[in-house]
């Protein structure tokens, strides 16, 4: 069975997300505050965490941000009335899986449920194998792990970093245009625009193109989009 933490302080909201995760087979935990929220992530080890950001004594933000520097690899999924573009970005960086903005449509949260899970147990239709690791050029992209090695330095990959490449390398050499990349990476109803996906892409080059300002690997196809090479050209 599924096990779901929901860290929200609004307690009819609480109670509405309980008896629906309920009702649909979940094994649900409840929090009321960031603290014990983060104690009982930390102790219980759900699969899914449903996480507010106005919370009291310990703010969502920060929960998160402890959450993954101890390496929990339960999916998380950012619940906040806040919509501002920084606040979603704020989010994924600190390692969120999705941000649903309140007020949402218990449908919509299950369908974006379903899709972290999906992709947290690698059953994301044609995904990168290989045991989630994969060579490109010097780099080695583990996507289990969220990181990317080269030599002896490595760094983290967000999320949304994560399945934008994972989203071009399955679709190797088909030119994507940034609406299409949009929908599948952030969602159909996501408040992202095109600038989203071009700085996702020149954060991706930092990390595994040899030469930044030169990709080989995540080239721009202009007037459309993007396009992936796993043998590099250029």
């Amino acid at each position: 069975m599924i096990r779901v933490l929901v860290i929200e302080d609004e307690e009819p909201l609480r109670m509405a997300l309980t008896d629906a995760l309920k009702s649909e087979g979940f094994d649900v935990l409840e929090a009321a505050d960031g603290e014990t929220g983060l104690q009982m992530a930390l102790r219980e080890g759900p699969d899914v965490i449903l996480l507010d950001l106005m919370l009291p004594g310990r703010d969502g933000f920060s929960v998160l941000k402890a959450i993954r520097e101890d390496r929990l690899s339960s999916a998380v999924i950012v619940l906040s009335a806040r919509g501002e573009e920084w606040d979603r970005v704020q989010g994924f960086e600190y390692g969120a899986d999705d941000y649903v903005v309140k007020p949402f449509s218990i449908r919509e949260l299950f369908l974006r449920m379903r899709a972290v899970l999906a992709r947290s147990t690698g059953e994301t239709p044609g995904s990168p194998d290989s045991g989630g690791k994969v060579r490109l050029g010097e780099c080695l992209i583990d996507f289990g792990a969220y990181t990317v090695t080269r030599g002896k330095s490595r760094e983290h990959l967000s999320p949304m970093e994560l399945e934008l490449l994972r989203t071009l390398m399955n679709r190797e050499g088909e030119a994507i245009d940034r609406n299409t990349l949009l929908e599948l990476v952030w969602g159909r109803n996501a408040e992202s625009t095109n600038r989203t996906v071009d700085t996702h892409v020149l954060k991706l080059r930092k990390k595994i193109e040899a030469q930044p300002d030169k990709p080989r690997h995540l080239l721009t196809v202009h007037g459309v989009g993007y396009r992936f090479s796993r043998r590099g050209e250029g």
